[in-house]
């Protein structure tokens, strides 16, 4: 497996020397001298990916990173410094000018419109500000029920840390919502189940995205499957894997913020 492991890191450091190589001279040539900056305010596990892939095939777009689960911070330079680095601890400061400069190199700078979608931006974001200038957020949030199962299965997290976690996502996301004026919030649900709204919305937000096309299978990284699938809402799937002893935990902090749950439509479920 560590073999397996290895190998695959061995592909992907290839792939990622021969894509700057290749931007190097596109950029030099072609790029262009200002761009508009999207960033992806979302935690992990509540649709992320698939909003990446969706916003991904506009014309005008550039993501930097097209790997797994297609994160700006783990590009090779700064995955030392963003991921290994305590990144939920808001005790750490990133250097984002040395950020910057490197995603510069992974962008192709010939589209208009530069993305990012790092889970730990949504506790950054009056960071992000003072180096990244004519910015544009989309901030998405989960049912925090699947939101937990994602949490716990994933990352075999007890249902105490789990719950906390979710809690804190939610927080930020609140405190991006009310603070930041160029942003644009949307829920996982309403990306499966209100598709053409959303996608609407997002056109509208950001006018030089031109087309994007939500009717494509897309790579999935679900307990479902590794392929691609359509888009579809695995909320209730998730939610009846959690026993009842593990949403009497999760509700044991959850109905201390019925507030905070409130704020985004979702409930307790007993």
């Amino acid at each position: 497996m560590k073999l397996h492991s290895s190998k695959r890191w061995y592909i992907h450091i290839i792939y990622y020397s021969l894509l700057k190589f290749s931007r190097f001279f596109t950029n030099n040539i072609f790029g262009r001298n200002e761009h508009k900056f999207l960033f992806i305010l979302c935690p992990p596990y509540c649709g992320s990916t698939l909003l990446n892939q969706i916003l991904s095939t506009s014309n005008n777009l550039s993501c930097n990173n097209h790997l797994g689960v297609r994160e700006g911070q783990l590009l090779p330079e700064v995955k030392s410094i963003m991921f290994f680095n305590k990144g939920w601890d808001t005790d750490v400061s990133y250097p984002w000018q040395k950020i910057k400069n490197v995603w510069m190199k992974y962008w192709d700078q010939r589209k208009e419109i530069l993305m990012d979608k790092s889970t730990t931006n949504i506790m950054r974001v009056d960071e992000i500000k003072k180096v990244f200038k004519n910015i544009y957020f989309l901030a998405m949030v989960r049912d925090p029920y699947a939101h937990v199962e994602g949490i716990i299965r994933r990352n075999s997290s007890t249902v105490d840390y789990a719950a906390k976690f979710a809690l804190k996502c939610l927080r930020y996301q609140k405190y991006n919502i009310e603070n930041e004026r160029n942003l644009l919030f949307l829920s996982y649900e309403d990306l499966c189940d209100k598709k053409e709204y959303s996608i609407q919305k997002i056109e509208e937000f950001i006018p030089a995205l031109g087309a994007i096309n939500s009717d494509l299978e897309f790579k999935a990284h679900n307990f479902k499957t590794k392929g691609r699938m359509k888009i579809k809402n695995l909320n209730y799937e998730k939610i009846s894997k959690l026993t009842a002893d593990q949403i009497k935990v999760i509700n044991s902090y959850f109905k201390k913020e019925v507030d905070l749950l409130n704020y985004f439509g979702y409930k307790i479920i007993e």
